[in-house]
């Protein structure tokens, strides 16, 4: 088994999936990416199930999305993360593990593993860092231009979703100070 080969046919097929259908955002897509590795070097862990993870983790938004059972991603994901890994030989243990942390990046109380922890904390830059705040903005602006406080809530609302899965404590320290002016803005801004 070669963590390395499966980490590049994953981000590969989330990239040409995300190409075909839109979703998740490339930007967004990338952000956690870009993420999840750092905070992996800084913390010693497995680059490689990391990057499975986050190319994983959402590559079935879209269909849920489009068939409107967005809910439903995670369940989606999970089933094409299984038929992606049948193509490898892996073992048991770190089949279950990839298949754990697909499942549960939008939240676990208590993580099993380093790696899936790493994951989850990766994907809250998507909505809670500026760049993935301000791109949200632009996409949902797209979507509902003529609805300014729609917007406003769907951001806010994903943004407190995500803060409340942060649970590495320098990430917190570099997401609460955005997180808190954010609010504050939005307070203000009603």
């Amino acid at each position: 088994m070669n963590l390395k080969i499966i980490a590049e046919k994953a981000e590969k097929f989330a990239r040409d999936e995300i190409e075909k259908y839109g979703l998740p955002w490339i930007e967004h897509f990338n952000i956690s990416l870009e993420k999840g590795i750092k905070i992996a070097e800084k913390l010693w862990a497995n680059i490689e199930l990391v990057k499975i993870w986050v190319s994983l983790m959402d590559v079935k938004l879209w269909q849920a999305f489009s068939e409107k059972r967005v809910w439903e991603h995670v369940k989606m994901s999970s089933e094409a993360t299984k038929e992606f890994l049948k193509d490898f030989e892996i073992d048991k243990k770190t089949f279950e593990i990839i298949i754990e942390a697909v499942e549960w990046h939008h939240w676990k109380e208590k993580f099993d593993n380093l790696e899936a922890e790493i994951t989850a904390n990766a994907d809250c830059y998507r909505f809670i860092s500026p760049k993935g705040i301000f791109y949200f903005f632009s996409v949902l602006g797209r979507r509902f231009w003529d609805d300014l406080w729609k917007i406003v809530e769907n951001v806010e609302s994903k943004m407190d979703e995500k803060m409340n899965i942060v649970s590495l404590d320098f990430v917190k320290q570099e997401l609460e100070p955005v997180y808190k002016n954010m609010k504050k803005y939005f307070k203000e801004s009603k």
